[in-house]
């Protein structure tokens, strides 16, 4: 059940990088959480796909090079995961992040996994 998360968060990602928002919405609950800013949780649909839209436009490329974690219990999983991101501003200038994804999914009753919280940005309380 571990890599059926692990391939849902994948999935969901080559959506947004290809910018297929529709596609990136279908991977998220109805009542899915986002932060697409440290601290600063967005919900609707509208919201959601304004927010994957405008990272889509920077045409990221995201990396998870040291690996996932997942724990689950029931029908919720936990997803965590360092990310690094390379892309390009509406400017031309090239772009770089990175940072600590924290997920929770709900498994669905056809078995397949939604994302319920999306925190990219979880690494940003450590000290």
């Amino acid at each position: 059940m571990e890599q059926n998360v692990i391939d849902t968060v994948s999935a969901m990602t080559a959506a947004l990088e290809r910018g297929d928002i529709d596609a990136v919405l279908s991977y998220y609950v109805e009542d899915a959480v986002v932060a697409f800013a440290p601290g600063e949780p967005t919900r609707g649909e509208q919201q959601l796909r304004d927010g994957f839209a405008d990272f889509a436009a920077v045409r990221p490329d995201f990396r998870y090079d040291n690996g996932h974690e997942v724990m689950i219990t029931g029908d919720t999983a936990v997803h965590i995961a360092p990310w690094t991101m390379r892309g390009t501003a509406p400017d031309g200038s090239p772009i770089a992040e990175s940072g600590l994804s924290v997920a929770t999914l709900r498994q669905q009753p056809d078995d397949s996994w939604k994302i319920t919280l999306d925190n990219p940005f979880g690494g940003r309380l450590i000290p």
